[in-house]
């Protein structure tokens, strides 16, 4: 492992807004967190925000400055990307921002029923190879309803016009309420200032000449997600679960 890699791990360990568990900790049980992220971690009772591959922390941390009354908590697998966003929050003496290092699919071993307000999904692998690893894919959003509360909203903004018609197609074919859709955000006018966050990739798509589509919707809490029936096996590979390794 790279000396830097090792720093980094080693810097963010000291850190008391970051968890690490061990794969051990979460497998088929729950986290100690588990309901309790406003009680035990943020120690107030602020809705809780996601950010769902969160890369180096950029949108996570951008959000907690602009919306200090709301807890954020951005999560990836990768512990030398978060390392940035877990420094930028020691620098900057945020309280109401943290890190968790876990794999998504692995979620609903920390969130309780009800406990999540929101979920953004910035920029995240568009799997063009694999729609079913898509995290706006049947399989995910399914976990994400377990503990999003009634009438929590998910946010995607994605530089991959396929995988922003994929994820219409998945709301409209299952019924799930549609709140905002644009195949060019930063040409629709929109006044909603956490829109205009940008990542490194953003700021790299953009510089290509690139239109930045976002979707906002709802699940209903009578709604099961499922494929749309002409959906070929090859469209869903990557839907069931795979077998998932610890990665330090």
């Amino acid at each position: 492992m790279p000396k830097n890699k090792i720093a980094k791990f080693a810097e963010i360990d000291r850190y008391s807004h970051v968890v690490q568990p061990s794969f051990r900790e979460v497998f088929n049980k729950k986290h100690p967190l588990y309901g309790r992220w406003q009680r035990d971690f943020f120690r107030n009772r602020n809705p809780l925000i996601l950010e769902l591959g969160c890369g180096k922390g950029e949108y996570t941390v951008g959000l907690a400055e602009k919306k200090p009354g709301m807890n954020y908590l951005g999560i990836d697998i990768k512990g030398a990307r978060i390392w940035k966003g877990a420094r930028q929050v020691h620098e900057r003496a945020l309280k109401n921002v943290g890190f968790l290092r876990t794999r998504i699919e692995l979620l609903d071993a920390f969130f309780s029923p009800g406990e999540v307000s929101e979920i953004w999904l910035p920029f995240p692998d568009p799997q063009p190879k694999k729609p079913g690893k898509r995290l706006t894919s049947p399989r995910f959003l399914n976990m994400y309803k377990t503990f999003l509360r009634k009438g929590g909203q998910i946010h995607l903004k994605t530089d991959s016009l396929e995988l922003y018609s994929f994820t219409l197609k998945i709301i409209r074919y299952n019924g799930l309420k549609l709140i905002d859709s644009t195949n060019d955000l930063y040409g629709s006018g929109t006044e909603d200032e956490v829109l205009y966050i940008k990542t490194f990739y953003e700021e790299h798509f953009l510089s290509e000449g690139k239109k930045i589509n976002y979707l906002k919707f709802e699940i209903p809490e009578s709604a099961t997600v499922g494929w749309p029936p002409e959906t070929s096996s090859d469209e869903r590979k990557g839907s069931s679960a795979e077998k998932i390794n610890n990665i330090r």
